[in-house]
């Protein structure tokens, strides 16, 4: 039976989600409130991975010592990692498809000269049909892509388009897409582990031990959507060291404005809003939905307002992507 139809699948999904809202809404904003400024970028990315790590192998590591079904546990982790290999695999040739992708050699030539700026390899430049944006993707048989939509070579000018460029290399850089994949399976496998467990206790002949393996199981699966938030987390610290990198290839300004002008855009046309917001591939977008502003036009003026323009903690604590205006003005405090 597929686990969507199964009631205690649903409840812990359920029970999961509201566990996020609620980090989301209250605890989130205040602990980061308090650790804002107080480390550098990098040093908040080691240290919110080791988090993540740290809690996903202890809670792994209770589970497998306390469950005493090993075999299944080891057969459940192999059959998470394979589907997301899997997938890894699979999903350029999918993209390419999806997207209709197809080589540009004017934007080649872009790509080539922002990652000699940036001192690696140039990955291959494909134009995509879709809505105004860009992203990174491939693995190690199809080697490196950044797209960019056929719409956004339009809408931007030379230097900006070179801004978004430099984002997107800078994932490939900095190894997002494995960092991410690696990370991603994580909350999965917790998850699925929780599901096993609280399924194991039912099934038990002793009533202490079947408690037992409940409340683990249940306190497996808040623990995946806790580390699910922070995968979030990271997930947007990554953003904002790539835009490091769009900053790097050209200037802040034309990091900002590039920026600027595909957040005003999605706020003019609501049905490019919609389109992204359904496609399963947002979290590679240089750009996601996560607040809104109302002018269309972009100016420097703009881009001023737009930083001061506040921020919705639960849209934020919930996306892959920060807000246009802490990107806007991390941006800003960048010194190199």
């Amino acid at each position: 039976m597929l686990l969507i139809f199964d009631p205690l699948y649903l409840v812990l999904a359920i029970l999961g989600y509201a566990v996020m809202f609620l980090l989301a809404g209250t605890v989130a904003p205040k602990v980061a409130g308090r650790v804002a400024g107080v480390f550098s970028l990098y040093t908040s990315m080691i240290l919110l991975l080791l988090l993540i790590v740290g809690v996903s192998a202890g809670i792994i590591y209770a589970i497998i010592s306390f469950a005493n079904i090993t075999v299944d546990i080891l057969a459940l982790v192999i059959f998470v990692v394979l589907v997301n290999l899997i997938i890894y695999f699979i999903s350029p040739y999918m993209i390419n498809i999806s997207y209709g992708a197809r080589p540009s050699t004017e934007l080649q030539e872009i790509v080539n000269r922002v990652a000699s700026r940036l001192g690696v390899k140039a990955p291959k430049a494909v134009v995509v049909s879709s809505p105004p944006n860009a992203f990174a993707y491939g693995n190690i048989l199809t080697g490196k892509y950044v797209a960019v939509s056929d719409s956004l070579l339009n809408m931007l000018s030379r230097d900006e388009i070179e801004a978004v460029v430099g984002h997107e290399i800078g994932h490939h850089k900095h190894r997002d897409n494995l960092f991410m994949l690696f990370l991603g399976i994580l909350p999965s496998i917790i998850f699925y582990l929780g599901y096993m467990l609280i399924h194991s206790a039912s099934s038990s002949r002793n009533e202490n031990r079947g408690a037992q393996l409940a409340i683990l199981g249940i306190a497996a699966v808040v623990v995946s959507f806790v580390i699910q938030v922070l995968v979030l987390a990271f997930s947007r610290l990554r953003e904002y060291f790539a835009d490091t990198e769009g900053v790097k290839a050209t200037s802040k300004d034309s990091m900002q404005r590039s920026l600027a002008k595909i957040h005003f855009f999605y706020h003019r046309y609501p049905s490019a809003s919609e389109v992204l917001a359904e496609s399963k591939l947002k979290a590679l977008f240089i750009y996601a939905l996560v607040n809104t502003i109302a002018s269309p036009f972009v100016t420097r003026a703009d881009i001023e307002r737009l930083k001061r323009e506040k921020v919705s903690p639960i849209e934020e604590f919930l996306s892959t992507h920060p807000p246009i205006p802490k990107r806007l003005a991390f941006i800003d405090s960048l010194r190199f």
